[in-house]
């Protein structure tokens, strides 16, 4: 007899759970714009409500927002070493062509000259085109990690989650973040996790 009390008491637990998290849900929506508000169903918070719970969508949400900073902050120090080689790549230039006029004689000067525009010509389209390659591998880098987060979450049945590249689908899906994330601040504040 104790063990089905206990069932029952589990059961009303999670249901008093679940209820407390709809309704903190419904509060935090309303702070969304009202196109996003229109497209969150009862349902949709409900289920999200849900899938919060245990907890573990706010472990998982958390994990993914780390490896996105630290991923982030990777992607910007490679495009800084990257953009520090090419400064010492053109004051190395700039040295040389000081050098090399300081040491020309004036009827080579024309000629010099028309060398060094085509050589700093040539390191300029270099450092165009190196830092076009580094932005286009930063953006396909960070487009995998929306996709990676989008399946994680998906798996762990978070309501809403799928890949996608539609723009308002990822809206929806930032605006689903920025409700788990700050529902879990709520209940971190409360002492509730």
């Amino acid at each position: 007899m104790d063990g089905y009390l206990g069932i029952i008491d589990d059961s009303t637990k999670h249901q008093e759970r679940h209820y407390y998290l709809l309704s903190e849900l419904q509060t935090l929506v309303k702070d969304l714009p009202s196109s996003f508000q229109q497209r969150l169903s009862y349902n949709t918070l409900s289920d999200l409500a849900l899938a919060l719970i245990d907890g573990t969508v706010y472990e998982i949400v958390q994990g993914l927002l780390d490896i996105q900073h630290l991923t982030e902050k990777n992607l910007y120090n490679q495009r800084q070493k990257l953009h520090a080689e090419h400064q010492g790549l053109k004051q190395e230039l700039a040295r040389k062509h000081k050098d090399a006029l300081q040491s020309c004689k004036s009827h080579n000067l024309a000629i010099l000259k028309s060398n060094q525009r085509a050589e700093l010509e040539a390191l300029e389209m270099r450092v165009r085109e190196e830092q076009k390659m580094m932005d286009k591998k930063i953006v396909a880098e960070m487009d995998q990690k929306v996709i990676d987060q989008q399946n994680t979450l998906e798996k762990a049945g978070v309501p809403g989650f799928f890949i996608t590249t539609n723009p308002q689908e990822l809206m929806m899906q930032m605006n689903l973040l920025e409700l788990i994330h700050k529902l879990q601040q709520r209940e971190s504040q409360a002492g509730l996790l």
